[in-house]
């Protein structure tokens, strides 16, 4: 069996179908998203991922308009950005005007930081994750989200999450760092569990990542005939989860995307499941309370 991952996807717990592969734009620089975006769209990427904070919404909304892409075709993310948990409702509302849609497929808590908008070193003393999450499960039939999720929630904040009694609804996505270097197989299965889908972010390790020196990966490509990267994307999406590898670059953006026709062997799967090095892309040092507890590995 080969996998035909362009037009595969995941089924969440609402029902509704995730494609296996998207474009990331988190640190794309300006005036090179748009462009990034309708490259993809053509390529035949129907899953595009964004947030708030990344403060490029616009421009994504601006390059699937360009890809003339009909709108129900294509899957998009976007975030609630921590300095807005206690105005969820304004949130989604400025993130649908930046994109120029009328809805999202999934709205994330982008993380699980109640941060104060007046002091970014400062957590709001009145509210917490909880709270947001009461808040946007209201957005849940209006018309704007289809689903909603959590990303960089660990095991600890899902616990705290899912056993408060007002939480009615599981989130369907959990978006967190997932890479050999960063594998956190107890979170993912924990997600697995409790029904919530995994996607993984910097899914190549992100810019100038010491994976690339890594020879176990490097042999197992030139042995495929493939990128790194392609090995890296495929790796994950036979794990089981969606993945949205980032990039701006014409020819990379085309290659990510061609992972139809072959796959990994159980063997080379072992073999980068059991890489010894580890390292997080995102750390939570600049957050006023700390989300990573180093237990989900």
């Amino acid at each position: 069996m080969t996998f035909n991952v362009t037009s595969k996807t995941f089924n969440l717990n609402t029902g509704d179908k995730i494609p296996a592969i998207g474009l990331g734009t988190w640190q794309s620089k300006p005036n090179e998203v748009a462009n990034a975006v309708e490259i993809a769209l053509h390529k035949g990427y129907r899953h595009i991922d964004t947030a708030h904070g990344y403060r490029n919404e616009i421009e994504v909304g601006a390059g699937i308009r360009a890809s003339s892409v009909p709108r129900n075709e294509i899957w998009l993310t976007t975030k609630l950005d921590n300095t807005w948990h206690h105005r969820v409702a304004a949130g989604i509302d400025s993130s649908l005007e930046n994109l120029g849609t009328d809805y999202v497929d999934l709205y994330l808590m982008h993380w699980p930081s109640s941060t104060d908008p007046d002091d970014l070193k400062k957590h709001l003393p009145d509210w917490n994750f909880v709270k947001t999450w009461q808040e946007m499960q209201k957005l849940v039939g209006t018309g704007k989200v289809r689903n909603i999720g959590v990303s960089n929630f660990g095991i600890k904040n899902l616990e705290i999450l899912l056993n408060d009694p007002s939480t009615k609804i599981i989130p369907a996505v959990n978006q967190i760092e997932l890479h050999p270097n960063n594998p956190s197989p107890k979170l993912v299965a924990y997600n697995t569990s409790k029904g919530i889908h995994s996607t993984g972010y910097s899914c190549l390790g992100s810019t100038n990542s010491p994976l690339y020196k890594d020879k176990t990966l490097l042999g197992i490509a030139a042995a495929k005939g493939k990128t790194p990267q392609q090995v890296l994307l495929a790796w994950g999406h036979q794990k089981g989860w969606s993945v949205i590898p980032k990039s701006v670059n014409k020819d990379r953006i085309e290659k990510n995307f061609e992972l139809d026709g072959w796959e990994l062997t159980p063997d080379e799967i072992q073999k980068l499941d059991n890489l010894p090095d580890r390292f997080k892309v995102c750390t939570d040092a600049w957050l006023p309370v700390r989300v990573f507890f180093g237990e989900d590995e």
